[in-house]
């Protein structure tokens, strides 16, 4: 692939018109770097925007506490350039990685001269960034559908109490159906300084028609009637009614939250309480996300990165509280941290591989130095996984030979709970630690694992028990009883069985890869699977995928908190229709697995 071929394929650079990426390609220099070198140090002088063409990338803060772990097609430096061209944190190779830069001058005279390039790389990251994103998202991902109506004649005593009781800042005054006023906290504090009768309605006091917006408009048009107006609340109201309603701090709220900052204040968190105050922000940047049109792949990784990072946190955490590890460790998330898949809602899988060289004695320190973290992370909302795949859980705490003993010994007998544990521990990924001591594990079990056709055959045997929900009838087939009576688990029938599949076209093909998406793209590329069929069960992954986290956007937006379950009435018939048509190609790519064969 060539340079201009590799930036056509990374946003925003592929908005450039194919002339002036070919002028870019030609000034991009290419550098081989070796496992561990450093790239640049905070303070340093950047040479230039990096994208990394292959291998991953570190980045650290200035006391070394890791950001973010960066892999290919990513970019890094940017933050730096756009200040003032010095280095705001350290970036060092994990992997001999080969790298694409393009020189300082030339980066920063071309986001000077065009507008694509120049509002990704805002200059004012707070006040672009805000103002970028506002202007992509609708309302409809903005507004509160949670409304609180009164009539009319309601007194301004239960008006003001009904305010108290939700912690709400406005109510809105509606008959038949129609908003005839809306009454906020500010009325309020007029009537008590007025001494009006607190028995007043509502209808003397509140405002009358208020200013509203359509369905269709975008967050920079309530900004801009907030600023013009000098109102705090802005109904949504459309042609079937009223819809929602936006506020001066839902605008603050949203403009305010970022993956960047979020993983920025947990990277320097003082204690876990500190963190938990922190990832409270999650659901709220998920359904931002969400509702700016993000891919669910991204998304994802975004929400997962906070994890990873808060993970990290509490790792150094727990040495300043009990003191430096007495033996090499590795950290590790499995499940959907490991595949960096998580949504709105996760528990933690985790486990500790040690150095052969910690001793039992040593295990005193790594089961309080587990409990410590795995404490925090629960604290944080990540909580305890109910099966305790857990480092607290001392089968999942040990020595590096423990776990070569384990993965060997589960690929030679596939019981049901081989079975299990393989499709848990094949989702591994190093979160921090000793990497050394994963090094050459996952290949190591990954040739002895596809030489073992009794292996994988046990493997996509226990995949096929998570069966899309198919009914009749061109139907749904929903629960049938219990609280998510008449819904479908988007989790458990609808992204699972993709994640299974994933899994066995990794073991087939002994792809690395650990993400969902990356193992489908990985086994089109190796002939596991075809083109056609590849393309089929991606469209399908992100159909499923994004209508699971849409599901969850509208949950928090409606103040709940977010769940998998999801009631196919909510949808239109349209979405109905397609994403039966993505669970019919789930269906028919597990039925090809079982066959062991690619679909043409």
């Amino acid at each position: 692939m060539n340079i201009a071929e590799f930036l056509s394929g990374v946003f925003p650079w592929n908005r450039l018109p194919e002339a002036e990426l070919a002028t870019v390609a030609a000034a991009v220099k290419e550098l081989n770097i070796a496992s561990g070198e450093e790239i640049y140090r905070v303070g340093d002088t950047l040479k230039g925007l990096y994208f990394i063409r292959s291998g991953e990338v570190e980045i650290t803060d200035a006391n070394d506490g890791v950001l973010s772990s960066l892999g290919p097609r990513s970019a890094f430096g940017e933050r730096g350039l756009i200040r003032d061209g010095i280095a705001v944190t350290n970036a060092r190779s994990v992997t001999p990685t080969q790298l694409f830069l393009i020189p300082a001058q030339h980066f920063l005279a071309l986001i000077d001269n065009n507008t694509n390039l120049n509002d990704f790389y805002a200059r004012s990251r707070a006040t672009r960034a805000a103002r970028r994103s506002l202007t992509h998202t609708p309302v409809a991902a903005l507004m509160s559908t949670d409304l609180k109506v009164i009539a009319p004649d309601t007194t301004l005593t239960d008006a003001a109490m009904l305010m108290r009781d939700f912690g709400i800042s406005s109510v809105l005054v509606v008959e038949d159906g129609t908003l005839h006023g809306i009454l906020t906290i500010r009325d309020v504090a007029r009537v008590l300084a007025e001494r009006l009768d607190p028995d007043t309605s509502v209808s003397h006091v509140m405002t009358v028609d208020p200013v509203t917006l359509p369905p269709d408009a975008i967050g920079s048009d309530v900004l801009h009637l907030i600023m013009e107006r000098g109102i705090g609340h802005v109904p949504i109201v459309g042609d079937a009614g009223l819809l929602g309603i936006i506020t001066k701090t839902d605008l603050t709220r949203f403009q305010a939250e970022s993956s960047a900052e979020i993983i920025g204040d947990a990277a320097h968190a003082p204690d876990s309480d500190a963190l938990a105050a922190i990832t409270r922000r999650i659901p709220q940047l998920l359904a931002q996300l969400v509702g700016e049109g993000n891919r669910h792949d991204v998304t994802t990784r975004l929400v997962t990165d906070i994890a990873d990072a808060v993970t990290r946190r509490l790792l150094t955490l727990a040495q300043v509280k009990l003191g430096p590890a007495p033996a090499p460790y590795l950290w590790l998330a499995c499940g959907s941290q490991g595949r960096r898949e998580q949504t709105g809602v996760s528990d933690q899988d985790n486990v500790l591989i040690l150095s052969d060289a910690a001793t039992e004695d040593d295990d005193a320190y790594f089961a309080e130095f587990a409990r410590f973290v795995s404490d925090g992370l629960d604290r944080c909302g990540y909580v305890f996984c109910p099966g305790d795949m857990m480092a607290t859980n001392p089968r999942w705490r040990q020595p590096l030979r423990v776990w070569r003993k384990y993965f060997k010994g589960w690929i030679a007998h596939p019981d049901k709970e081989a079975q299990m544990l393989a499709s848990v521990m094949f989702d591994l990924r190093p979160i921090g630690g000793d990497l050394d001591l994963y090094a050459g594990l996952q290949t190591e079990t990954l040739e002895a694992a596809s030489r073992n056709s009794i292996f994988v055959a046990h493997m996509i045997s226990n995949s096929l028990g998570h069966a899309p929900p198919l009914g009749l009838w061109r139907g749904f087939a929903t629960m049938r009883s219990g609280e998510h009576r008449d819904h479908i688990d988007l989790k458990l029938n609808g992204v699972v069985p993709i994640v299974d599949l994933g899994r066995i076209y990794a073991l087939r093909g002994r792809l690395s890869a650990v993400n969902t998406r990356a193992r489908i793209e990985g086994a089109q590329a190796a002939g596991i699977i075809s083109q056609s069929g590849g393309r089929d069960l991606l469209d399908a992954y992100d159909l499923i995928a994004q209508t699971r986290l849409e599901h969850q956007m509208k949950q928090v937006r409606r103040g709940e908190a977010p769940d998998n379950f999801m009631a196919p009435t909510t949808l239109g018939d349209f979405e109905r229709s397609h994403l039966r048509n993505a669970f019919v190609v789930v269906r028919t790519m597990q039925s090809a697995a079982a066959q062991g064969r690619a679909l043409p």
